[in-house]
């Protein structure tokens, strides 16, 4: 059997969610990659080992600053391609493979672009809650690297990110409001997706973060219930649209 011509890079999670893909980043490449039918294999990355996977398969630093190298990455055995970041990996898949389904089309990776940032602007208050349950779901070698750096980013310990009490309350109606402006943009599509009835790489960005969350809260977690009944079950509805991608 031939191999698959796709190496897709991944970081892994523990047995605390049954070692299950879960990051919003690398999700854009996987759900990308079986969107458009196309076989990979998967390689798994612990946190401290990125930087130096990334370097052996020569993939570019996603941050010219330090530099800083990130995953998801993909090698193109086929064509002998590596390339580094979700937005800019999905681009050389539509390129690469034009007769698969296409995530930017034509004329609207600027808009898409200006999409992914204005959802992640929005979402962001999220990040409080979900920087501590993920490292409670990382394996042992990535933990230290993780709570280190985010720490770091945070200025505080990673059991002090997540705010308490009314604080808690707060931050997560927060969250909540972010979502509803993501909500009215779908409300003008006229579809279930941005675009109407067809998928494109702002969709797979929006469904990745709230398999995220699924994953990492758990399905029947509160947080995860709270999330599934806003804005008319849209967020529960899109991950179930994207189950077949999965």
């Amino acid at each position: 059997m031939a191999q698959p011509g796709i190496i897709f890079y991944d970081i892994p999670s523990s047995s605390v969610i049954g070692h299950q893909p879960w990051s919003p980043n690398t999700w854009r490449v996987r759900y990308a990659l079986n969107i458009k039918g196309i076989p990979f294999q998967t390689v798994w990355v612990e946190y401290p080992d990125i930087e130096d996977v990334c370097k052996k398969i020569g993939a570019a630093p996603t941050s010219p600053i330090a530099p800083h190298y990130t995953l998801p990455v993909i090698q193109d055995t086929s064509t002998g391609a590596v390339v580094s970041d979700g937005p800019l990996i999905v681009e050389y898949l539509d390129k690469q493979y034009p007769n698969t389904p296409t995530l930017f089309p034509s004329g609207t990776i600027a808009l898409q672009y200006a999409f992914v940032d204005a959802h992640i602007a929005a979402i962001s208050p999220i990040f409080p809650f979900s920087i501590p349950r993920v490292n409670e779901i990382i394996n042992p070698h990535s933990e230290p690297y993780f709570r280190r750096t985010r720490e770091a980013s945070f200025g505080k310990k990673i059991e002090e990110i997540t705010p308490v009490g009314e604080a808690y309350a707060e931050g997560w109606e927060k969250y909540k409001d972010g979502l509803g402006k993501v909500d009215g943009w779908f409300k003008k599509s006229g579809g279930p997706f941005i675009s109407g009835d067809s998928i494109t790489f702002a969709d797979v960005t929006v469904a990745s973060w709230m398999v995220c969350l699924k994953i990492i809260y758990g399905e029947n977690s509160q947080q995860w219930r709270d999330i599934a009944s806003w804005h008319d079950g849209r967020w529960d509805g899109l991950v179930n649209a994207f189950a077949k991608y999965q």
